[in-house]
């Protein structure tokens, strides 16, 4: 027991490592060349975020071993020998909310400050942002802390009456569960005003991470359901609107003109919001504009690398379209694994979620035939399903954000990503990461039984005074399905289309 318990911490300190280390070099390569040896708090927020964000999607498969420690079991207080999960959980989510409401914000205000004052100045004007959201934040957890922070469990009053110790256990079975003539202490013969209700304080912290996980939900059943379709679908259409064959040099002479043309326009354009914005007219409109702007930009640098991948150049030309043929074949064979993920996630919605009661384990039954081939394999396949609907939520935001104007893009690119593209993305996956597991105890809370996370995403949490009927009635199970359901018709309709310059920038006279 004691070694299998060491062996667990060991494994929980190596894997934290090498955490932090794959995010430092998912930092370093991604970066735009703009911020290389420079926004150095910015990345160590970044790190830290997704380190962060990580780490709580392994505690859940950490939390089912840390189960198992105690399973077997001989002697009273074995499971006191193992890890707190329960404290761990609540530090990580603590850490999780100040991240994501205030210093991810104060990282992104003070990387966007102007960049001709000074360092003081705008270090000064992100702590008033920040400040302001903190007195709000903290005014509003209070007041609802104070009036409904408390939960209600509906449980039955069961009794029986004192006889004498029996001299044989005979008589004692399932037909007559009772010591004595009674009946009551049997629930399912027990009449319905039995029933009562418990009402009692949940913890301060408890009930901060419930109100995130309501907050990330909502983002979460947005940008998940969109994503957890177009992440698949886009890697398809990706290939099937794929550069055929090279084209010859005058094709590209007259298509890369044409893209010049419009990389003027689009200065030009930048260039009046950036003098509207110091004559102070920063209104709806020009907002507006600026998100516009951004996406003609973004269009535009996926036409100029089109067309660099359907002419390449240089002494490896030949080189650069073989790996280019080979990427879209990636693309295809990952779009296809993918769409079987995304199908299998909507349908054991449907099967174990919302369809009451449950026709089947579903995807808990795999994964526990998976462990017993090998101990960890069901871990692992469990844990992949929960980082597949975090890499669905950046897709999504970043697919909703090319159809809609008002959400702005923050794009991740290879070895051009800025570091507010960075902090926003992080903000959103370690906002939703607190979504995500609750989502998973639930979907696979057979799988997931008896642990720390079903405690406090599953009793607390669905019995908490005022949010628990969203839980109740699987709101967020049902709209993430609808929006996936509409993703997918949506692509099966117009993926196959090339995306198109929006024309909608209108700048003031």
């Amino acid at each position: 027991m004691g070694d299998f318990n060491l062996a667990l911490l060991l494994v929980a300190i190596i894997v934290t490592v090498l955490v932090f280390v794959f995010n430092v070099y998912l930092l370093i390569n991604y970066q735009h060349p703009d911020d290389v040896n420079q926004a150095y708090f910015p990345k160590f927020v970044v790190v830290l975020g997704l380190s962060v964000a990580v780490i709580s999607i392994l505690m859940l498969p950490a939390d089912v071993a840390n189960r198992h420690a105690c399973r077997h079991a001989v002697y009273n207080g074995a499971c006191h020998l193992t890890l707190p999960m329960k404290q761990l959980w609540l530090a990580i989510y603590i850490i999780d909310a100040i991240l994501v409401f205030f210093v991810i914000p104060f990282a992104m205000f003070y990387y966007e400050g102007d960049q001709d004052k000074s360092v003081g100045k705008r270090v000064k004007s992100a702590a008033i942002w920040v400040g302001v959201t903190a007195v709000v934040c903290g005014l509003t957890l209070g007041i609802l802390y104070g009036v409904v922070g408390k939960v209600d469990f509906t449980v039955r009053h069961l009794s029986s009456s004192a006889t004498t110790f029996p001299g044989s256990w005979n008589g004692f079975v399932s037909s007559s569960p009772c010591i004595g003539n009674s009946r009551q202490c049997s629930a399912y013969s027990a009449s319905p005003s039995s029933e009562t209700t418990w009402t009692m304080r949940t913890t301060f912290p408890e009930y901060v991470v419930a109100l995130a996980t309501v907050a990330g939900s909502v983002l979460f059943t947005i940008f998940g359901g969109a994503g957890i379709a177009c992440l698949p679908l886009g890697l398809i259409f990706a290939f099937f609107r794929r550069p055929k064959a090279v084209i010859t040099r005058s094709q590209y002479i007259k298509e890369a003109t044409e893209l010049g043309k419009k990389a003027r326009e689009l200065k030009k354009t930048a260039d009046a919001l950036h003098q509207e914005e110091r004559s102070g007219s920063k209104g709806r409109k020009w907002r507006k504009n600026v998100k516009a702007v951004e996406k003609e930009l973004l269009l535009l640098e996926e036409d100029m690398n089109a067309l660099e991948e359907m002419y390449p150049q240089g002494d490896k030309a030949e080189t650069a379209w073989a790996f280019t043929v080979l990427g879209y074949l990636a693309k295809l064979i990952l779009g296809i694994l993918g769409l079987i993920v995304s199908v299998a996630w909507i349908a054991h919605i449907l099967i174990y979620l919302i369809i009451r009661p449950p026709l089947s384990p579903s995807l808990n039954y795999i994964f526990i035939k998976l462990d017993d081939v090998w101990g960890l394999l069901g871990t692992v396949a469990f844990a992949f399903f929960c980082f597949y609907l975090l890499v669905a939520v950046v897709a999504g935001a970043t697919m909703l954000g090319l159809k809609l104007v008002f959400i702005t893009i923050h794009p991740m690119k290879w070895g051009a990503t800025l570091m507010n593209s960075f902090l926003f993305n992080v903000g959103l996956i370690l906002l939703c990461s607190i979504s995500v597991i609750q989502f998973c105890a639930t979907a696979f809370a057979y799988y997931a039984q008896a642990t720390a996370a079903g405690e406090i995403f599953g009793h607390t949490l669905q019995s908490l005074r005022g949010i628990k009927y969203l839980y109740k009635y699987n709101v967020f199970q049902i709209a993430f399905v609808a929006l996936a359901v509409l993703t997918f018709l949506y692509y099966a309709a117009f993926g196959w289309r090339r995306k198109k310059t929006s024309g909608r920038i209108q700048i003031s006279s």
